[in-house]
């Protein structure tokens, strides 16, 4: 992975804090940055969700700093943000179904903890761009495809109460402060790293698991719903050149992050099952509260605006996924 670059120019000057950086989506960020010669990266994280083992590889690499600590205490984030250029805030606390069972933690992870870490970059003084990861559930109830990004409906569960609630705060933040950040609506990233265990894990992880045990998987519902899912590199490219190309932007702004087309999850498990070379038909329970039934992103906004191009439609991401759990034996 990351064999191709999505930046220009010369990341040795420049250090980096990625919060949430033991998980899914922050560990590989920092793979990226760590490739590519980043001066320094920072990486916040209470590993409550995360796990060290994501970033192992790269605790004895020079510039690296790994700083153990919660975005719930301001303190914390303004020492994380001391001496940073560039912030991606990918840590929260995911799951609908999460949300809907303790919206209290939710709110001060994903709200209380946001706005921790907005002002200590705010306040740092240094801080050239941040970018936070944003999420498709703030589209909510409405039936609108594809999903442009100033057409939303309400929200369907408190998770995406908190991450408009985020980009509400962005917005004021630019234009009360003139701190312009930008948000990443993701639509269901996967990839290597996202983790198969516990009651919250997302479809992809546990379909493979399901595949690879020879096992039928469970579906929330009749699997007729869609996602746009996305690979994780996409989601990478896209905080790169946010980051970057990103800083030319003089007002907050959200872009939707996918590949741009859906699959049904039936098709996604027999997609799956497929290549694994097994057949059986899934396990139906009922639906998820809080889920959009379909869902698909325009990306056309964060092509012009910041150049992003994904490269890896969902057969070429789940390839590469299937092929990392297998020899990872999960």
């Amino acid at each position: 992975m990351y064999q191709k670059p999505y930046h220009t120019e010369d990341l040795s000057p420049y250090s980096f804090l990625v919060t949430g950086g033991a998980g899914f989506i922050g560990s590989n960020l920092v793979e990226y940055l760590v490739k590519y010669g980043a001066g320094k990266i920072r990486v916040l994280d209470n590993l409550s969700t995360g796990h060290i083992e994501n970033i192992n590889a790269f605790l004895d690499h020079p510039g690296f700093e790994f700083l153990e600590g919660d975005i719930r205490d301001i303190e914390c984030c303004r020492k994380a943000c001391a001496g940073i250029d560039f912030v991606s805030h990918q840590a929260a606390l995911g799951s609908v179904p999460r949300s809907v069972k303790d919206p209290i933690t939710t709110n001060e992870c994903n709200i209380d903890g946001f706005l921790n870490v907005l002002e200590a970059a705010y306040k740092s003084g240094g801080v050239k761009k941040m970018v936070y990861a944003a999420s498709s559930s703030t589209y909510g109830d409405s039936p609108d495809l594809p999903k442009v990004e100033d057409k939303i409906g309400k929200p369907l569960s408190p998770y995406a109460v908190t991450k408009y609630v985020n980009e509400l705060y962005g917005g004021i933040y630019s234009g009360v402060y003139g701190f312009h950040s930008i948000g990443l609506r993701y639509f269901n990233v996967f990839g290597p790293r996202q983790d198969p265990d516990g009651p919250y894990a997302a479809v992809i992880p546990l379909f493979i698991r399901a595949a690879l045990g020879a096992k039928a998987p469970v579906i929330n519902g009749d699997g007729e719903q869609t996602r746009d899912f996305t690979f994780v590199e996409n989601a990478v490219q896209a905080n790169i050149k946010a980051l970057l190309g990103g800083r030319a932007l003089n007002q907050h702004e959200v872009f939707n992050i996918a590949f741009g087309s859906s699959i049904t999850l039936n098709d996604l498990w027999r997609v799956i099952a497929r290549t694994a070379g097994i057949s059986g038909e899934p396990h139906y329970g009922p639906p998820r509260e809080g889920d959009i039934r379909h869902s698909l992103a325009d990306i056309g906004k964060a092509e012009r605006l910041i150049g992003y191009r994904p490269d890896f439609a969902v057969m070429d991401g789940l390839q590469i996924t299937y092929e990392n759990f297998k020899n990872a034996k999960i």
